[in-house]
């Protein structure tokens, strides 16, 4: 009888530590916006298809209610082939309603910058690929992205920008008195 009621209190403990235990979740991925644009056709189907691919990411993140918070992955692809000319343009918007509770502001603030946009990418990937073979030209597989180094490289740049931006104050004014 005693090991019931033991099992039974570990099991309440269990379900205290779960409700404390950080929560996410996704509400909803929906594409909210996509471009095409082939500015060189029919004359680039004319040519052989040997791009120059340049790629823009960027990742953007806004709280919508307490515990709601939007991430819009954004990649622009830009194929240029020999001698400026452009065979296509697609920029995708890929978005995310995710649901977060039980985080510090340091930890949602990694959640939102890698877990979030690496949840997005496989879509924002499929809608790229879509529309480039919609627009007559071979499939486009893009290499899978490591969101966690390009959190710690934002972070990086921000410290960066933050120390150059302080050090001019900490350098000595004209006016200061001047001991030999």
């Amino acid at each position: 009888m005693s090991d019931q009621n033991d099992s039974g209190a570990g099991a309440a403990a269990t379900q205290s530590d779960d409700a404390a235990q950080p929560q996410l979740r996704i509400d909803r991925i929906f594409l909210k916006d996509a471009s095409f644009e082939s500015p060189s056709s029919p004359e680039v189907f004319l040519r052989q298809w040997r791009p120059e691919l340049k790629l823009d990411i960027n990742t953007q993140a806004n709280r919508v209610s307490e515990n709601q918070h939007q991430v819009v992955l954004t990649m622009t692809v830009t194929a240029q082939l020999e001698g400026d000319m452009i065979g296509f343009i697609v920029e995708v918007q890929q978005g995310g309603l995710f649901h977060i509770e039980g985080v510090e502001d340091s930890q949602l603030a990694q959640i939102l910058g890698i877990a979030c946009p690496t949840t997005l990418f496989p879509y924002l990937r499929e809608s790229i690929d879509g529309l480039v073979v919609k627009g007559g030209f071979p499939p486009l597989q893009l290499a899978q992205v490591n969101f966690e180094a390009l959190y710690v490289q934002a972070m990086r740049q921000q410290a960066e920008q933050n120390q150059a931006a302080a050090a001019p104050a900490a350098e000595p004014s004209d006016t200061d008195p001047v001991t030999h």
